[in-house]
């Protein structure tokens, strides 16, 4: 009985798609499966990145194949995966044994994202990754090329880059810190929940921090899905953080940073946090999660001449901002310029073509390192640093940050909580 409601929840989830106009057209579509935990922002992301993409894409009239004009069909898959990598797999193989999907987008947990990217294989179907940063996704591809040569990273930067930029953050806060407040020896609380992208992260941190010439006073591993951090806060704050330095991409994010508010602990937040990339956070917060600071990937600054576009367009459709899985839209449209080339949707003749991909999409201007990964750097995909500021979700970084400054970033500010504190001492 479990398994049979499994399976009919699964292909509940499965049945929803979006088609645009292709009835009228006569020809074939291209499927692409979203993939993602539709029930969760980082789900939404994925489908709305995507369904955009197929809109736009289906209105120029569609994607040439050998001088044949197909339209995009989007397939809805919600893998569960936030709950269940079971229910993640069999999402997995429905999207591609019964709705026959050509391309595969999105994917967001890594421990599910991992078993979805063997299916994906075994059917050497080509899967965009738009959500999951842990290296061992592309290593996959330098261990076992003829194997793993149909996955691609999108989104996000992997764990290795994105802890880079996290550390470039963090010594934004120091500066700052050093400047305003003149203290000597920034002391850090690392925060993470506990997920297997986030392991080498803090692991890395953990090597680092002391290397730039902070002290670490503990490290913190709280549930993702946590609804309650003040245990976590009030042993932080007797720590004496100056800086909480988070890894989060789930819903503890919220209640983290709006607990931190309440609290009035006298530390800026800073690092990754996907919920805080959202319009919403500023809400779900109560307006205390102002002055947080994130890693993003979306902001209204000019990335490329695509960015802006986009980002209004989405805030017009979705009334909010994009958050980073919604690069489901960038992936769509470097597949669409791979068939294109190449005039078939045959998945080895168009993994070449992919491979030297130097595109300049919403996101960033993409190309593929060759182990498939996103390339990291000025000139390529950056990420941005994004901060709260009286309910407004700015730009505050790369500014400078070696030659490259978006047009429209601002500085950065630190929390008015932590000046007063400094202050009264």
């Amino acid at each position: 009985m479990k398994k049979s409601r499994l399976f009919a929840t699964v292909c509940l989830a499965l049945t929803l798609c979006v088609v645009f106009g292709f009835y009228a057209w006569g020809a074939d579509p291209i499927k692409i499966g979203v993939i993602g935990p539709m029930q969760f922002t980082q789900g939404e992301g994925h489908w709305n990145g995507a369904t955009m993409a197929a809109e736009d894409i289906n209105k120029a009239g569609g994607i040439s194949v050998k001088g044949t004009k197909r339209p995009l069909e989007v397939i809805k898959v919600d893998s569960n995966e936030f709950l269940s990598i079971p229910d993640a797999t069999n999402a997995m193989e429905l999207a591609i044994s019964k709705y026959k999907v050509d391309f595969l987008v999105g994917g967001f947990r890594t421990e599910a994202v991992l078993v979805m990217q063997d299916i994906a294989m075994d059917n050497k179907k080509i899967f965009m990754g738009c959500g999951a940063a842990h290296p061992e996704l592309c290593e996959r591809v330098t261990k076992d090329y003829d194997r793993y040569k149909y996955w691609f990273r999108v989104t996000p930067l992997n764990s290795k880059f994105l802890v880079k930029v996290d550390f470039i953050l963090l010594d934004v806060v120091a500066q700052a810190m050093k400047k305003e407040l003149d203290i000597p020896k920034i002391k850090v609380a690392i925060v993470a929940e506990k997920a297997a992208w986030a392991d080498p992260m803090v692991k890395i941190a953990q090597e680092t921090l002391p290397k730039m010439d902070m002290e670490i006073v503990g490290v913190w591993r709280p549930s993702a899905t946590a609804t309650d951090t003040t245990a976590e806060l009030s042993a932080i704050q007797r720590a004496g953080a100056h800086i909480i330095f988070t890894t989060f991409s789930s819903s503890v994010g919220i209640p983290l940073a709006k607990q931190a508010g309440e609290l009035e602990i006298p530390a800026a937040v800073a690092g990754i946090n996907v919920e805080a990339q959202k319009d919403g956070f500023w809400d779900a917060t109560g307006g205390k999660g102002d002055y947080s600071l994130t890693v993003n990937t979306y902001a209204r600054v000019k990335i490329t001449d695509k960015t802006i576009p986009f980002f209004d367009e989405y805030k017009k459709k979705f009334k909010e901002t994009p958050n980073y899985t919604a690069s489901t839209y960038d992936a769509i449209y470097i597949l669409k310029h791979a068939i294109e080339t190449t005039g078939t949707l045959e998945a080895d003749k168009l993994v070449p073509v992919l491979e030297k991909t130097d595109l300049m999409e919403s996101s960033a201007r993409i190309a593929f390192s060759k182990d498939h990964d996103l390339m990291f750097g000025a000139g390529f995909a950056t990420m941005l640093g994004t901060q709260w500021q009286n309910g407004k979700n700015v730009c505050v970084w790369p500014n400078g940050w070696e030659g490259v400054t978006y047009e429209g970033t601002v500085p950065y500010k630190l929390p008015p909580v932590l000046l007063e504190h400094f202050k009264k001492k």
